[in-house]
This record gives structure tokens, sequence and C-alpha cells, in this order.
């Protein structure tokens, strides 16, 4: 008889050292634009110790931020702030108020 291991973690969130959900999606987003970023820059010419420092030090501000962010938002917190950010603060009402009253009137015109 074979033996299948059983998937347990269905329904939960993808984690990967601590990071969770998006932040996955911008940790590894903003390393590879980092990458690119230095390989076009030492592709045009620019010193390699420029290049290097560059690349080490974004990649370590990418990092430091996406870990930050983890920590303070929690799993489902920057789907919350965009969530936030779209819905009014107040609703502008620009009509008449007597348009909201209905007054009924005695006498039906024909």
């Amino acid at each position: 008889m074979s033996n299948y291991n059983i998937n347990k973690g269905i329904g939960r969130t993808v984690e990967f050292k601590g990071l969770k959900a998006q932040y996955l999606f911008i940790f590894a987003g903003g390393l590879l634009g980092i990458l690119i970023l230095v390989m076009i820059l030492y592709m045009v010419g620019v010193n390699s110790y420029s290049c290097l420092f560059l690349g080490a030090g974004g990649a370590l501000l990418i990092v430091w931020q996406t870990f930050s962010l983890n920590k303070k938002y929690g799993e489902y917190g920057l789907m919350k702030i965009s969530a936030k950010k779209r819905h009014p603060h107040y609703i502008i009402c620009r009509k008449p108020v007597q348009r909201y009253f209905k007054f009924k009137t005695k006498y039906k015109h024909a």
C-alpha cells in the first residue's frame, strides 16, 4: 500500500520567514526591481562599486521596510489601508433639501 501525505495547510495564508500574504509580493518584486536596476546601471557603465553599494543598500531597504510593514499592519493591513483610502470621508449632497420631502396635495390636477 502507498502512503500519501495530506496537505494540512489548505485554507491558510502563504507565509515565508514571517512574511505573510501580500508582503511576499512586495518583497519579491522589490528585490527583483533592485536587481534589474543594478544590472542596467552596470551595463550602462556606472562604476561597479557604486552599483554594488546601490544594490546592497536598496535590498536592505526593501527587506527592512517589508518586515516593518508586516509587523505594523499584519496580514490584511495593506488591503484595509487601500480600502480606507477609497472610502469617502463624507457625503456631499448639493440638491435642495425640499426635493427630499414629498408634499401631498389635496387636489389632483386632471
